[in-house]
């Protein structure tokens, strides 16, 4: 393998989920770099410029914007009819005393989304321009770790769900809210998949040097590199473990991270108990209130008839939090062991556990929907249990641990790196 200093064509680069150092060749419009050892996505599609990304991102603002200017929704049955706004939900878990409940709703959603967009369309506004702009590499950094917390899509698919569970009970009418939400979340999607990192950071900050016999095709961790979790960047550690590019701190090697998963894993597992034990929400109609928990309200779904959802929320709620706790456990294990001959699977694994592990967050947005959304007095309401706050909190600690795993402990390191 050749030095980095001996070719114009290339730059360095580390991957962050094996530590393979590797040449990331420059890229025509479209087409995007992955790590020849792990499949690790390296660099998205370039892009000729920021113009695109930041015509989706404005148009997401403006979209963010028509969702509170309008209603979302609609209720009414035997003659008692509500109507909530999209901000009505976050006050129903106000009003029924879960306030952590609606500021995890609040900042999925929309908080922390908008300021994601309108902080990229700063920093993209700077990098177009060859401008230096205060903040900018603070704000950059800082983005792509919130990318995991935007949960629009989820709450979309948690609303369709509230709508089957109540629509054979009364009428729902779909305001012009939810219909600006959709195209919010369209259009935020679109912007995250059109987002050229390497050009974007390229633009605010040049990569740091590496010194020449740096070579690739090896570990990073053999030759003192590690790479920035917020730019991206490799870069030789030093005492003060920040990167020399963005200034954020980096976590190296080391058992620290692998205790903390474990610890985090733990802590899901304890809470997921009460999570199904408690009633996730209750039911009141005609005077009777009805508690459910979250196997319950799936039983009752399909014993009405309606299977699909039910096996909507059976995934959500209870195979895929089961499934990434025992996931995140068996991939400790073998980090611990320092590593796996099939290290590839294992990183299949991982990434479909941080996948799929923001999707839970389903059940939480449908009782905050319905606690809402469903309110005629004794005739009918719901409101939510203790299960949905201990839900969110498995939630949100597996997502954490998902995120704190170092995925290159379950790489082997050979001479060459090339396994």
């Amino acid at each position: 393998m050749s030095d980095f200093s001996r070719s114009a064509s290339t730059r360095p680069a580390l991957c962050r989920e094996c530590d393979r150092v590797m040449h990331l060749p420059a890229r025509a419009p479209g087409e995007a770099a992955h790590c020849p050892r792990c499949h690790h996505h390296v660099a998205g599609p370039a892009q000729r410029d920021m113009q695109r990304p930041m015509a989706w991102a404005l148009a997401s603002l403006v979209l963010l914007g028509l969702v509170f200017a309008f209603d979302f929704l609609s209720f009414s049955t035997r003659g008692v009819g509500h109507t909530m706004s999209f901000v009505d939900a976050a006050g129903a878990m106000l009003g029924y005393d879960y306030p952590s409940l609606a500021a995890i709703l609040l900042a999925t959603t929309v908080l922390l989304p908008g300021a994601y967009l309108a902080a990229l369309l700063y920093i993209a506004a700077a990098a177009q321009s060859g401008a230096r702009v205060p903040g900018a590499l603070v704000l950059a950094r800082m983005l792509r770790p919130m990318e995991p917390w935007m949960m629009a899509d989820v709450f979309i698919v948690g609303v369709l769900v509230s709508l089957i569970k109540v629509v054979s009970l009364a009428e729902i009418e779909i305001g012009a809210s939810f219909v600006a939400f959709c195209g919010y979340a369209l259009c935020l999607l679109r912007t995250l998949m059109l987002i050229d990192w390497v050009t974007l950071w390229d633009a605010l900050a040049p990569v740091p040097p590496l010194a020449p016999e740096v070579r690739a095709g090896r570990s990073g961790r053999r030759q003192g590199l590690v790479v920035c979790a917020g730019c991206d960047a490799p870069f030789h550690d030093n005492p003060h473990h920040r990167c020399p590019r963005c200034g954020r701190r980096h976590l190296s090697h080391g058992a620290d991270r692998l205790q903390l998963t474990w610890a985090l894993i733990v802590t899901a597992a304890i809470l997921y108990i009460p999570a199904n034990v408690y009633p996730i929400m209750a039911v009141t109609t005609l005077g009777s209130t009805d508690p459910q928990t979250i196997v319950g309200g799936v039983i009752s779904l399909a014993a009405h008839g309606s299977w699909p959802i039910a096996l909507v929320i059976f995934v959500a709620s209870i195979v895929v939090p089961i499934s990434k706790i025992a996931a995140l456990a068996w991939l400790c294990r073998i980090a611990g062991r320092g590593g796996h001959a099939d290290s590839r699977s294992q990183m299949r694994l991982y990434r479909l556990t941080e996948k799929i592990g923001r999707w839970s967050m389903i059940d939480v947005f449908v009782v905050a929907v319905l606690g809402a959304l469903v309110q005629a007095g004794a005739l009918m309401a719901i409101r939510p249990g203790a299960a949905a706050l201990a839900f969110a909190a498995v939630v949100v600690v597996t997502m954490i641990a998902a995120l704190t795993f170092d995925t290159r402990a379950l790489w082997r390191d050979a001479p060459t790196g090339d396994r």
